[in-house]
C-alpha cells in the first residue's frame, strides 16, 4: 500500500504538482493547504497578507478530484476567507483533503479540530485554526486494515517551537486517531506538522506506538528551495511497529511545493 503526505501550497506550482500525484499514484494521498471555492470563476487568484502576495488555485480539489479518476476524496476546510481575483474578493475555503483508491473501503473516520475552530468569516488570527482527519481502511488483497491520520498543525509567527497550544494540539490528535484506532494494528500519522524534531509532540505520540521515519531515517529536510528561510523541517510521518516498511522517502526531486512529499511503501 502506497501513503503519500504534502503540504500543497495551494497548488502554486500547478503544474508539476498534478502531474506528480498522478504518476505517484498512491493508494493514500493526504493532502494539507487545499484550496476549494463554489464561486471562483478565474482558475488563479491571489492570497494577500500583509506584505505576502501567493498565487493559488481556487478549484484545486476539484482539479486533483479530476486527475485521479480512480479515487475518492473529501475535503475538510478550517475557513473560509477572501482570495483576490485583482482588487476583486473572492470566497474560498482552505483544509485537508484526503484521497483513497475505489476498492479501499473506509470502514471507519473522524475529522475534527486540533486547534480553535471553524471560521466562516475570514481566515482568522494567529495562529489559525488546525484541523486533522483519521480515517480507517480495509485491503482485501493484502487482507488488512490500516489507519491513516494527517494533520496540518498550527503556525505561530514566534516559530516552530513547543507552547501550550502545540501540547493542546497533541493531545487533541491523539483523542481523534484513538475514535478511529482500535489499537494493536497498522496505524500511519502524517502531515504538516509545524514543529522541530526536538518537539513534544514526538513523545505525545510515541504513547501510541508511533515512530517518526523522517528523522529516524536521516532525513535533514522536508522542505524544497523555494523555501528560503532557517528551519527546514515541517513534515513527518510516523508508523507504529505493525507497520512493515518497504519504501520510505522524502522526495527532493520533482518540487511541486515549497514542501518535499513524504512517500511510504508499506505491508
Amino acid at each position: 500500500m502506497r501513503i503519500l503526505s504534502l503540504n500543497a501550497w495551494g497548488g502554486t506550482l500547478h503544474a508539476p504538482l498534478m502531474d506528480y500525484l498522478a504518476a505517484a499514484d498512491p493508494d493514500i494521498l493526504c493532502l494539507q493547504e487545499v484550496v476549494s471555492s463554489a464561486v471562483a470563476a478565474a482558475d488563479w487568484l491571489v492570497y494577500r497578507d500583509r506584505d505576502v502576495e501567493l498565487p493559488q488555485r481556487p478549484h484545486l480539489f476539484d482539479e486533483i478530484r479530476a486527475a485521479l479518476p480512480g479515487h475518492d476524496g473529501s475535503f475538510h476546510p478550517t475557513s473560509r476567507g477572501e482570495l483576490f481575483d485583482g482588487d476583486r474578493a473572492v470566497p474560498c475555503e482552505f483544509g485537508l483533503a484526503t484521497f483513497v483508491r475505489r476498492g479501499l473501503p473506509v470502514i471507519g473516520q473522524a475529522v475534527g479540530f486540533v486547534h480553535g475552530a471553524f471560521s466562516p468569516d475570514g481566515w482568522g488570527p494567529h495562529p489559525r485554526a488546525r484541523n486533522a482527519h483519521c480515517l480507517r481502511v480495509f485491503d482485501y488483497d493484502r487482507g488488512f486494515a490500516v489507519t491513516v491520520a494527517q494533520m496540518h498543525g498550527l503556525r505561530d509567527v514566534a516559530g516552530k517551537g513547543d507552547m501550550p497550544e502545540r501540547d493542546a494540539q497533541a493531545e487533541a490528535l491523539v483523542a481523534l486517531i484513538r475514535q478511529v484506532w482500535p489499537g494493536h494494528e497498522r496505524l500511519v500519522v502524517c502531515g504538516d506538522f509545524n514543529v522541530l524534531p526536538e518537539s513534544r509532540i514526538f513523545a505525545t505520540l510515541a504513547g501510541l506506538g508511533l515512530t517518526d521515519l523522517v528523522v529516524s531515517r536521516g532525513f535533514a529536510d522536508t522542505r524544497t528551495s523555494f523555501y528560503r528561510k532557517p528551519g527546514r523541517f515541517a513534515d513527518y510521518m510516523l508508523v507504529t511497529p505493525e507497520v512493515e516498511v518497504v519504501r520510505f522517502d522524502v522526495v527532493e526531486q520533482p518540487e511541486v511545493s515549497d514542501h518535499r512529499a513524504l512517500l511510504l511503501d508499506l505491508r
